[in-house]
Parts: C-alpha cells; sequence; structure tokens
C-alpha cells in the first residue's frame, strides 16, 4: 500500500529580528550572520505564544486548507524539542485548541503521542505514521504529523544567532498526491552522545557546537550507507560503475540549524561517496592539494577535533572542494532550493528538514522544473544522537499543492523588531496579557497557572 505526504503547511510567527540588526548589537560581522551561517532573519514567539499553538495554528491551516473534518483524522502526533511538561503530551493541547473551532470531544477518537529524539523525532513520527497506513490500520483516515519548536539559546551565546520559531504539519494518506515514500529503505544510526542537550527545568539548551556539527555529518553518513544496502538489496536502485546512491536521488534536503550547515553536510556526503570514484582524481587535480587524512588512525571525533592541524586542513581543503564546478553542479541541482526557507526563517529544531522540503517544492517549481517523479532524499540528525535517511517520489498530483505555495505571501506581514524589543521577549519580561502584535482567528495563550495547585497550567483561546 502506498503512504506518503499528501499536503504540507506551515505556521511561522509574526515577529523576526534582523540578522544585521543583531550583528550590529553584537559588535558582530552582519557577513558571519549573512554568508558564513547563512541567516538573514530569525522567527521569534510573541508573549502569548508557545510550540503548542504554533502547531495548533498550523493544524488549522490545513484542516481548513482541505475541508477536513475531525472525521477525517486518525492520528495527530507533536515532535518536538520545546515540551513544557514532562507528561502531559502536546498533542493533548493541540487537541484542545482544535475542539474550540470543531466541538469538545470531536477529536476524541484520534490518537497520538508526543515525540521527542532531538530534531530527528519529527522522522521517526513521519515513519510511524507511515506504516500505520501502510499496515491498513488508517482504515481511510488521514494522520497529522506536526514538527513545533522554539530555538532559543542563552544571551550572548554562539548559538543565539541561530535562533528561530515555527511549526510544519503534513497531511498523510495512502493516496498522497504530494509524494509517496520508497517501502523498506528507510535506514538510522543511533548512539549515546552529548553534543546537544536540554536538562529539565532548563529553558536553552547545552552546545557542544563544533562536536555536534561533526556528528550530524558522521551520523547521517552512517545512516546512508544502510540505506544504500537496503535500496540495493530491495532491487529499488542499481549503481552502475562510476555512480554513487547520490546520483538516483534528483534532491537532497538536510537538516538545517542554519541553512549553510546543509551545505556543509552535503559536502561531507559528497565527498565520501566520491572518493573512491574515477571523478574524484580529476577533482583533486582541480584543486591542486590532496585529501587530508587524520594522524589517529581510529578516526573518532574527540582524535578528530584534537588534530588541530588536519582540521585546519580539511577546513582549507573543504573550501576548495565547495567551490569546484562539479560540487557546485550537485549542489544548485539538489540542495539550494531547500535553504530558502531557512535563512528567512531561522532554526525550527524539529521543523527544520520539512521547513527544507516545504522551500524546495516551492522554489524548484518556480523555475518551471517538472517534479513529477523526482526523488527526494531526506538526511534527518537529532543531537543525543540519532540519524535517519529516507526518499519518496513527487506524485502526478503535486501541482495542486505546490502551485499555490507563496512563502512570502505567507509570511507576511511581519513585524521587525528592535534589540530593545527581542531582548525583553528572550528575558520572559512580559506575560501572555501583553503581546507585541494583536492577531486574529489564531491560536494564543492567554494564562499559565502558576498556583501551587494548578502550577503549570495552560489556558489557549482561538481569538475571533
Amino acid at each position: 500500500m502506498a503512504a506518503g505526504i499528501d499536503d504540507i503547511a506551515i505556521y511561522i510567527p509574526r515577529l523576526y529580528i534582523d540578522a544585521a540588526d543583531f550583528a550590529k548589537a553584537r559588535g558582530l560581522d552582519p557577513e558571519k550572520l549573512q554568508k558564513g551561517l547563512g541567516v538573514s532573519q530569525m522567527a521569534i514567539v510573541d508573549t502569548n505564544q508557545d510550540p503548542a499553538c504554533l502547531a495548533a495554528n498550523a493544524c488549522l491551516q490545513i484542516m481548513q486548507k482541505n475541508k477536513l473534518s475531525p472525521e477525517d483524522i486518525g492520528r495527530l502526533y507533536v515532535s518536538t524539542e520545546s515540551s513544557f511538561d514532562e507528561s502531559k503530551a502536546m498533542n493533548s493541547y493541540v487537541i484542545g485548541m482544535l475542539e474550540q473551532v470543531y466541538g469538545q470531544g470531536a477529536f476524541e477518537h484520534c490518537g497520538g503521542v508526543e515525540t521527542k529524539f532531538a530534531c530527528v523525532s519529527g522522522s521517526y513520527a513521519l515513519y510511524d505514521n507511515t506504516n500505520w497506513i501502510r499496515a491498513g490500520e488508517a482504515e481511510g483516515k488521514h494522520a497529522l504529523v506536526v514538527v513545533s519548536d522554539i530555538a532559543k539559546y542563552d544571551m550572548g551565546s554562539s548559538g543565539e544567532m541561530t535562533q528561530g520559531a515555527g511549526a510544519v504539519v503534513m497531511l498523510l494518506n495512502d493516496e498522497p498526491r504530494l509524494l509517496s515514500f520508497d517501502p523498506k529503505v528507510t535506514a538510522t544510526s543511533i548512539k549515546d552522545e552529548y553534543d546537544f542537550y536540554r536538562p529539565f527545568g532548563k529553558e536553552t539548551p547545552i552546545v557542544h557546537g563544533q562536536y555536534s556539527n561533526l556528528l550530524y555529518m558522521i551520523q547521517v553518513r552512517k545512516a546512508l550507507e544502510t540505506y544504500k544496502k537496503k535500496a540495493i538489496s530491495s532491487g529499488l536502485m542499481k549503481l552502475e560503475p562510476g555512480e554513487t546512491i547520490l546520483d538516483h536521488m534528483d534532491y537532497l534536503n538536510m537538516h538545517l540549524p542554519y541553512s549553510n550547515m546543509g551545505k556543509k553536510a552535503l559536502a561531507y556526503l559528497v565527498r565520501h561517496e566520491w572518493r573512491q570514484l574515477p571523478r574524484w582524481k580529476k577533482i583533486i587535480q582541480e584543486i591542486g592539494i590532496q585529501e587530508p587524512i587524520p594522524k589517529d588512525p581510529r578516526g573518532t571525533i574527540e582524535s578528530v577535533l584534537g588534530d588541530e592541524e588536519f582540521m585546519a586542513k580539511d577546513h582549507e581543503f573543504t573550501k576548495a572542494f565547495t567551490k569546484t564546478q562539479e560540487f557546485q553542479e550537485v549542489y544548485e541541482a539538489k540542495l539550494a532550493s531547500s535553504l530558502v526557507a531557512s535563512k528567512m526563517i531561522g532554526n525550527l529544531y524539529t521543523a527544520s528538514l520539512y521547513l527544507g522540503f516545504r522551500s524546495c517544492l516551492e522554489f524548484e517549481y518556480q523555475k518551471g522544473i517538472d517534479l513529477n517523479g523526482k526523488r527526494f532524499g531526506f538526511g534527518s540528525y537529532g543531537s543525543g544522537s540519532s540519524a535517519m535517511v529516507f526518499s519518496g517520489i513527487i506524485q502526478p498530483q503535486y501541482e495542486e499543492i505546490v502551485k499555490n505555495m507563496n512563502l512570502e505571501a505567507e509570511l507576511a506581514p511581519r513585524r521587525r523588531l528592535t534589540l530593545d524589543e527581542y531582548e525583553t521577549l528572550h528575558e520572559n519580561k512580559l506575560s501572555p496579557e501583553e503581546p507585541m502584535l494583536r492577531t486574529k482567528r489564531e491560536f494564543i495563550l492567554v494564562d499559565v497557572n502558576t498556583t501551587a495547585e494548578s502550577r503549570g497550567e495552560r489556558r489557549y483561546i482561538f481569538n475571533e
């Protein structure tokens, strides 16, 4: 049975901080943010927004667009690493909000959980619900998988320049108009790590940035190796001499903590895949330097990062490699369009991979490219750490969905925050009753009960 994404929708907060303003206030070079990291704007939540109402707003949008009733939905999963309750699942809050519109008890039949594994959890939720449909248990109903997060870092930290917020929701069924997932090839890699984590009670994460970036690339590469074996053994793909598995993917979507990390990850994977092929010799000749090798043959992350001479040479080699015509062709054809939205919105944690997918669809379609039958590969990563690699084929009816995509229209109007306003929001100096914006026909947070008896209870309304 086929299963995949029938439609996709996004909800992004209406406030943002401009990278140039942020850089000036922090004494940074704006080029470091805009060109080095690929950050132009960072979406910021208002005082009356949290990950649950972002998710609910995305769900309402996709249901209204597709004229769906609660009876059409069999499952609703929410994936996040911005959870605010250690017991109550976020999808419960989302269902409570949706029932303000559709009626009390309208979703009581709808199963689902909140999933957590940093930024990869949305991919696990997608996989679980895809298999629920393939197993025939959906019985004609749809699944909603929502990825919703607020990426927030300590003031003055290196991570502060990679913030963002938003939600992406995907509608899954057995007759998907947008993308049908390739069966029996999804691959994972997992390892106990502390590259990025947020202990209970702490609002912002503990980050080992360089370590996490390298771990991300290594874990995705391992998952890609398993994916390759599954794709070949299942007969999905057959590699001819001189080909790599990446040659059989028309587009690649990577996890995007910041947009240029996608380019780094692509370069890492392409180097790994091309290293044993005839084309590599030509590239080495073009670059004019040999690919560096770490001194420690074990190749552990610790030994690699501790080898300063290797790290410097590898950075120089990667920089030269990404300027070659061969890499540029792969980058422009397979990845570049997926990075556009991230530059305008920032880091969405669990939602970043799927914002990239949404971005690629729109901006490739705008080029006049026929996406029908194109294979999308997904490289998902979550700190802690796990990676997942999977793929799917764009369906003949895709144009019904993609032709109406307009990211700029969906984002507008947005309000550009001053640095003082941004810092006031960052430090939680205002209550939900003191928002920067007054919105209509959206779910908003109106109260967080802090009494001893009901501490942490949240109240939301749909503001007509």
